[in-house]
């Protein structure tokens, strides 16, 4: 029932083509510039648009930031709370572990 079973190799389903050879070429360096190229004049560029807010889109971020900090802050807590347990309980289990060593050493 608990035998390992050794896969087969699988066999190839169609035709196997050849691996493609590739040719080195010889790499040819670029002609080297007559005289210097003068730079491209930079396009004007349109008035950037002003961002207007709302007092309803104000209130919208104020709240959206509120929630990200009160999830943030939920996450933070819940790790720290996870870690004081874990703390705890290793503590306990070393408490454990010294009793049961004391208790042996007095028996001997």
């Amino acid at each position: 029932m608990l035998r390992p079973r050794i896969p087969s190799m699988p066999r190839p389903t169609g035709l196997a083509t050849p691996p493609v050879v590739v040719q080195p070429t010889a790499v040819e360096p670029a002609p080297a510039p007559t005289s210097p190229a003068a730079p491209a004049p930079m396009p004007a560029s349109p008035a950037r648009p002003v961002v207007q807010l709302t007092p309803g889109t104000a209130v919208a971020l104020v709240g959206a930031g509120a929630a990200v900090v009160l999830v943030v802050g939920a996450v933070l807590v819940s790790m720290l709370l996870a870690t004081a347990v874990t703390a705890a309980s290793v503590a306990v289990c070393a408490l454990v572990v010294r009793s049961l060593r004391s208790q042996q050493s007095k028996r001997r």
